[in-house]
């Protein structure tokens, strides 16, 4: 596995492990050089994306919103000679509360563009459109 391959994993999981610890603000500092489109087909940045977040997910008193998001099935592909690359893949989120027994709450795709600057890659675009499966969002969202 080339170094690339393992830096762009890395912030796919990154971004999970950020969301899934209810570390949001670091979530979303790693789309601070990337467009990102969201269901209404419209491009907002990471500070819109961080606000969305803080409207709409509920965080219980242990600091998380007691999910588990499972990036899976990333299809990597880079240009080493650009320093740019795309992934897909697919997303599937598990939640359980004291009310909600363990389940998957929502799945779909990311697709995303990724740009090398200094050596370093970063997120230069993420598509959130293609939430395809939608299951019990009740304890997970505060709308």
């Amino acid at each position: 596995m080339s170094l690339s391959v393992v830096q762009i994993s890395n912030l796919l999981y990154r971004y999970a492990e950020y969301l899934d610890s209810g570390k949001m603000v670091e979530a979303a500092e790693l789309f601070c050089h990337a467009r990102i489109r969201i269901h209404n087909q419209s491009l907002i940045d990471h500070t819109a994306l961080l606000r969305i977040w803080q409207q709409r997910i509920k965080i219980y008193p242990c600091g998380t919103p007691r999910t588990r998001h499972i990036i899976s099935n990333p299809i990597i592909d880079i240009d080493e000679t650009a320093g740019t690359a795309t992934v897909r893949s697919c997303y599937t989120v598990l939640q359980a509360t004291a009310t909600l027994p363990l389940q998957p709450i929502a799945s779909g795709r990311y697709l995303d563009e990724f740009e090398r600057i200094d050596g370093v890659w970063r997120f230069s675009f993420r598509d959130y459109s293609h939430l395809e499966l939608i299951g019990n969002m009740a304890e997970h969202l505060l709308m």
